[in-house]
């Protein structure tokens, strides 16, 4: 399991960033409400606090944190205890999964990558946000990581990378969105587009190809 100790020791600072961050987090959430499709039923792994699963009305989450679990089942998310690589679920289970940020801090992506195939039903969607490596504020966060009392053990990677992985698993269809532009986070830009390249925070949305 990856480590949650900054999590459960931090997780009031964690939920408290998206309030001193405000313009920050609403962008990031714009861009993946952009990407979202119609859903019946949709979990969100590495929930977190809750702060992306609420707004968007995704009700079920997975997460191994217990202080995090708890500040979200406040935000009224129904909480699943677990690894995202072995995800407590039956198969096709869910038409729409989301994973924002988290995959910098698990320790298999390509295991996550499976469950998620795994419980998501025959077409459905997969929706990953996360810091691109390769763009400013990616590089600026690499180069200050051992500042950072969540970043220090996170793995980045390029939307490339990820791309990768994902269509490696069998997703398909993968369309991209972008967002925060500039150097550091007091720099930003608003606004988001299609593409990658440029923005920090990318979403990617697969569909679960047939193997």
């Amino acid at each position: 399991m990856a480590n949650i100790a900054p999590f459960e020791t931090q997780s009031k600072h964690y939920d408290n960033w998206f309030e001193e961050h405000s313009a920050i987090y609403k962008e990031e959430l714009a861009t993946i409400k952009a990407m979202m499709p119609h859903f019946h039923n949709a979990i969100e792994i590495g929930v977190g606090t809750g702060r992306f699963a609420a707004p968007l009305g995704i009700k079920k989450g997975l997460e191994p944190s217990a202080k995090m679990a708890d500040i979200a089942r406040k935000r009224g998310i129904e909480i699943i205890s677990g690894s995202a690589e072995q995800i407590p679920l039956d198969d096709a289970s869910y038409d729409l999964v989301l994973m924002v940020t988290t995959i910098c801090f698990v320790d298999d992506v390509k295991k996550v990558l499976h469950e998620i195939w795994r419980i998501l039903q025959e077409e459905g969607t997969v929706i990953i946000g996360f810091v691109d490596k390769n763009s400013p504020l990616g590089k600026n966060y690499q180069k200050h990581q051992q500042e950072s009392k969540f970043y220090k053990t996170a793995r980045f990677f390029s939307t490339e990378e990820v791309l990768k992985l994902l269509e490696d698993t069998g997703f398909e269809n993968c369309t991209t969105m972008q967002t925060l532009f500039g150097e550091t986070l007091t720099s930003m830009e608003s606004g988001f587009k299609t593409g990658y390249g440029e923005g920090a925070f990318v979403v990617i949305r697969c569909k679960k190809g047939v193997l």
